[in-house]
């Protein structure tokens, strides 16, 4: 079985990990639909819309690779690191759920990661940086676009349906407050030019996820004093499993190729 690999604590590459483990692992995530999607047409967009977060990911891991102590690709850092070495948002890494559950965790990030690509695109100093954000602005925007138009199907259809989305809603909001708890990586990061404060986005997200709510009258859950923190490394029970799918062939078959 192949042996973890240990991170340093270097806080450019943190700052990229917390970014590329959210897009990592919500693909994979969605990935798990591809074959249950409601409709065929469906389950291809899910499918496209995860590998859109798998090229995100692979791009910023490529580039975290480069910094710290020791140099790694891609793929030694999407499946050969600890639980605790993942800095992905809680948010990302509940289970798959029912449609509904999707369709709002999509809006939810979709519309934060679209605030946080049009920063880093135009205002880090980091020109790889900058490049991999003006990309995949565009593909968050389809995707936000893409989860609202659905939100409000599923809000205004059935009573079944509309039931679905708001305990979908009610259950998904607490865990966003993790993604606007800014800490000392957001610091050097925005001390450094490389990339804002995620506690910077909160307003942005808020002015832009708040007309979709409005328009699907769904109304935004109250705050919680509850706090996830996956993105210290301090995951829910659910992303062990999670890893140990992901990771299975990697671990089994260290270096394997096609």
């Amino acid at each position: 079985m192949q042996a973890s690999i240990a991170l340093s604590p270097d806080a450019t590459q943190q700052y990229l990990l917390r970014i590329a483990d959210t897009c990592l692992v919500l693909a994979q995530r969605t990935s798990e639909w591809c074959g249950h999607g409601p409709i065929l047409e469906e389950d291809i967009a899910l499918a496209n819309m995860a590998l859109d977060l798998i090229g995100q990911a692979r791009a910023l891991l490529a580039h975290a690779g480069t910094l710290g102590e020791t140099r790694y690709d891609e793929d030694q850092l999407a499946f050969l690191r600890d639980e605790r070495d993942y800095r992905n948002i809680t948010l990302v890494e509940l289970p798959r759920g029912d449609f509904a559950f999707t369709v709002v965790r999509n809006v939810l990030v979709a519309s934060f990661l679209k605030a946080m690509w049009a920063r880093l695109a135009t205002e880090s100093t980091d020109a790889e940086l900058a490049a991999i954000a003006a990309k995949a602005l565009k593909e968050a925007r389809y995707h936000q676009q893409h989860a609202a138009d659905w939100l409000l199907r599923l809000a205004d259809g059935t009573p079944e349906s509309r039931c679905r989305t708001e305990s979908a809603l009610g259950a998904l909001w607490p865990y966003t407050a993790e993604l606007f708890e800014a800490d000392a990586i957001d610091e050097a990061a925005r001390t450094t030019g490389l990339g804002p404060s995620w506690g910077e986005l909160r307003e942005p997200w808020l002015a832009d996820i708040t007309p979709l709510f409005q328009a699907a009258a769904l109304s935004r859950p109250a705050a919680s004093a509850f706090r996830s923190t996956g993105k210290h490394g301090r995951h829910s029970e659910h992303m062990g499993f999670l890893l140990a799918e992901m990771q299975h062939l990697q671990r089994a078959y260290p270096g394997g190729t096609w």
